[in-house]
């Protein structure tokens, strides 16, 4: 789907915008390392879900997401352009809507997805995430599974 009415300008900018290696996603994952941390990069966390986790944790099944603010619709930082405004409502909520698919997909093959906007500052997001891969290692593997014990 084309921006039919964006500027020459606008279509240039767009189109420079990264999509991986972002500075708060190189941040992140140095953060999380520095923390005694390992993972893999730019992986599908679940085999016949084609979606991409930033940073994928996975003996503890978590994969995270490092979200736009822009692209994602960010709660606290979205903006509507006001140019070409349908096209970018379709284009922001049908992001919203593959987020929340593939949320639901890797939990119902028992991971965990966790989203960090880009505004987060570094050192929390780092923190938040530590904190459940450490959790999430010490669970159980059949309760990671969603199976019942006993």
């Amino acid at each position: 789907m084309e921006a039919l009415d964006s500027t020459p300008e606008v279509r240039a900018r767009m189109s420079r915008q990264k999509s991986r290696n972002t500075g708060i996603e190189m941040a992140l994952r140095s953060a999380l390392h520095a923390a005694g941390l390992r993972y893999r990069v730019h992986r599908r966390p679940v085999k016949g879900v084609r979606r991409e986790a930033d940073i994928v944790f996975g003996p503890a099944r978590v994969a995270v997401f490092v979200d736009g603010c822009f692209w994602h619709g960010c709660p606290e930082h979205a903006t509507w352009p006001r140019r070409n405004a349908e096209f970018w409502r379709v284009k922001i909520e049908g992001n919203r809507a593959r987020d929340h698919d593939t949320d639901r997909r890797l939990a119902d093959s028992g991971w965990l997805a966790v989203r960090v906007w880009e505004h987060e500052t570094v050192e929390e997001a780092a923190a938040r995430v530590d904190g459940i891969v450490r959790a999430r290692r010490r669970e159980p593997a059949a309760k990671k599974r969603g199976v019942a014990a006993g």
